[in-house]
């Protein structure tokens, strides 16, 4: 059974992916890259081309979901999957159900700081370019190879995409903040853990020392570290340039306050005024 790291893109999703797998699937607590592999993303194309299916349309993979979720569970071991997908329907498709899912972590960010990070990674050449990436409800990503759509995610809007998970019926979700993640870290990672304990029925204690490991060892300062030593495999090359992207570019230091225009912030507080209330931005 999957239980879900869901989250809009570049609202810490891979942070707290990292402190998962060095948590649950190293001895020691220390964090490598390698470790990531142990949490797979989905939908990716790694899922569908082994399929006959011509896969002519973008969202042609969408059919494959939960087919592709039966084949991930078949061990009927528990596992986490990292995905940016909303939890949404697809024409008679839905993205996840009962039978393959136990659950959901989801990740919220201030949509403010957001849209700095969509800026960056995604290369956009202006921030009014960032915000309508936020503001589409028809948004996805696509990776296209040898002329077949074989890696379709469907995000819709910031406001969309939170609202899919957050408010599904199907199975319990932990709504954590990146902000407390950062600010009340041990706190935070050990609400996951207790909650990852409760849908499981995990009789295991948790392990506190391990944990205090894990946070030192995915500090955002030592993961920046390493990808610049090691190279990152999830980071994309710029649109113009064969350069990579730093996948991990401020962190701590993504501030709106110190990066948007007056106007901006105006804007984006007026878009997203409710969310900004309910999840105590404001």
């Amino acid at each position: 059974m999957i239980i879900w790291l869901a989250s809009y893109p570049k609202s810490g999703n891979t942070w707290l992916r990292s402190m998962i797998a060095s948590y649950f699937y190293s001895d020691n607590g220390e964090f490598n890259f390698e470790l990531l592999n142990y949490i797979d993303q989905f939908p990716s194309f790694t899922h569908f081309k082994n399929y006959e299916d011509k896969f002519e349309k973008p969202e042609s993979t969408s059919k494959y979901w939960l087919h592709a979720q039966r084949k991930i569970n078949e061990d009927k071991k528990i596992k986490f999957l990292k995905t940016h997908n909303a939890l949404c329907r697809i024409e008679d498709s839905i993205f996840t159900d009962q039978k393959n899912s136990l659950g959901a972590i989801y990740i919220i960010r201030d949509p403010r700081n957001v849209i700095n990070s969509i800026y960056n990674h995604f290369d956009k050449k202006y921030y009014e370019e960032a915000l309508e990436f936020m503001l589409d409800e028809k948004r996805c990503l696509l990776h296209k190879e040898n002329n077949r759509y074989l890696g379709f995610v469907s995000l819709f809007s910031w406001k969309s995409h939170q609202k899919t998970w957050r408010k599904n019926k199907l199975f319990p979700v932990l709504t954590i903040r990146y902000e407390d993640l950062q600010n009340k870290t041990f706190d935070t990672f050990k609400n996951v853990i207790y909650f990852i304990k409760s849908i499981t029925n995990s009789g295991k204690s948790f392990d506190r020392e391990k944990a205090k490991k894990v946070i030192q060892s995915c500090q955002f300062e030592k993961m920046k570290k390493m990808e610049l030593e090691k190279g990152f495999s999830e980071s994309v090359k710029k649109k113009l340039k064969n350069k990579k992207i730093d996948f991990f570019h401020l962190g701590p230091k993504n501030n709106y306050k110190k990066l948007l225009t007056k106007d901006l912030i105006l804007e984006m507080n007026k878009i997203f005024k409710d969310e900004l209330k309910e999840f105590k931005y404001e």
